[in-house]
């Protein structure tokens, strides 16, 4: 049978790797995947088998303790685990999204203190950003840390969205300070805040409130994260000085965002998988519907926009492992992968037919849950404003 999205200059240990991990997603995620969901249950032994995998501490440098890995590695990874399940992907995504702000930004204590913990998984990451009357406008957030006398911080406010809110017990939040420069950019502090995992109060002046009932993405906590007058100490700024939050926050959503287009090659490549098979099975009028030539022309623009879309988050992830400014990329990798993941997974259902309706049916899941991918780490719009900002830096006359 053949496969689309095959990578070329993998080493035998990349190669061996994602072996492993698709694998794991035959074995262990496609067969238990839409029941799980259908359930809104949180695949506990799907983790379980990652943390033996490895895969919590798949970038984290060996040092301490993790494989070490390449984002291009990650990346691979992700699209196949995203085949599987998205959610299960989106586990792992803002988990890596805060060792790799630790590994860029920490101070050494802190990598000490957390990157082994996090490789094993004992350590489960989260970030959060958004807030109620905020999203895309980081500026916005209300979220306040006042320093005491003592030198230690208080946090008040209430934040949204956080993937993994309830199972993370380390979770990188950005909050507005009154230090730094006059622009609101580096007013900014981004704290590590350590919780216990689960709902309510999970630490003094810490509630996570429950899970956000969701159209899809389901499986995976997508929570609210009340402060109310959480004390905390200074040791907790991520780099140790107040300000620079902002910019951690980008620098970590910059390499989040091959993730999402990592999971969009990931759902999209399993949603014409789906349609092809199906395809080839289904008859109307005397003959497989793959036979007629409607059917066939959108099969073959879905691989090509699989394929494209793949290309490009492997651009996108290469030119970050070699130390270079990569916004435009994973930009562009993110908006063409989630924009084309959507059509094909849109494309699938339409070659599924009524069948394509039925909770039965696999690609009802993928349908519910492509729209995710849209808004994730940056809707569209923010993108192409991305893109389009950096092609005038680039081709400034």
């Amino acid at each position: 049978m053949g496969r689309l999205c095959q990578t070329d200059g993998l080493t035998d240990d990349q190669t061996e790797i994602l072996k492993a991990v698709r694998d794991f997603v035959e074995r262990e995620i496609l067969p238990v995947a839409t029941e799980l969901e259908h359930r809104d249950e949180y695949p506990t032994e799907i983790v379980e088998g990652l943390k033996e995998l490895g895969l919590f501490g798949l970038m984290i440098p060996e040092e301490y303790d993790g494989l070490g890995e390449s984002l291009l590695t990650y990346a691979l990874a992700v699209e196949e685990i995203a085949r599987g399940w998205m959610s299960v992907s989106g586990i792992i995504n803002t988990h890596f999204i805060v060792a790799w702000m630790l590994q860029q930004h920490g101070t050494e204590e802190q990598k000490r203190n957390y990157l082994p913990k996090m490789a094993t998984g004992e350590v489960r990451g989260a970030f959060s950003m958004s807030e109620p009357g905020c999203g895309s406008d980081v500026s916005a957030i209300k979220t306040k840390a006042v320093k005491g006398d003592d030198g230690g911080y208080e946090i008040t406010g209430q934040k949204m969205w956080l993937t993994n809110g309830g199972s993370a017990n380390l979770v990188a939040v950005l909050v507005k300070t009154d230090e730094g420069a006059d622009s609101v950019y580096r007013n900014m502090t981004t704290f590590l805040v350590e919780k216990e995992e689960g709902f309510g109060e999970t630490a003094q002046g810490v509630t996570i409130p429950g899970k956000i009932a969701k159209m899809g993405y389901k499986g995976v906590d997508t929570t609210e994260m009340v402060f109310e007058g959480h004390r905390i100490s200074a040791d907790q700024i991520l780099g140790g000085a107040p300000g620079q939050g902002f910019y951690q926050m980008m620098d970590g959503v910059e390499v989040g965002r091959v993730n999402v287009a990592a999971r969009g090659c990931g759902v999209a490549n399993r949603a014409f998988e789906l349609g092809v098979a199906y395809a080839q099975q289904r008859e109307t009028f005397g003959k497989k519907i793959a036979e007629h030539q409607a059917v066939l022309f959108r099969l073959a623009e879905m691989a090509t926009k699989v394929e494209a879309a793949h290309q490009m988050m492997v651009k996108a992830a290469r030119v970050k492992d070699q130390g270079e400014r990569n916004d435009l990329e994973a930009g562009m990798a993110k908006y063409l992968a989630s924009e084309y993941c959507h059509q094909v997974v849109e494309d699938s259902f339409r070659i599924h037919g009524g069948y394509g309706f039925s909770k039965e049916y696999e690609i009802e899941r993928l349908y519910r849950e492509a729209p995710m991918l849209l808004i994730g780490e940056g809707t569209a719009d923010i993108q192409r404003m991305i893109i389009g900002r950096r092609l005038l830096e680039d081709y400034k006359l």
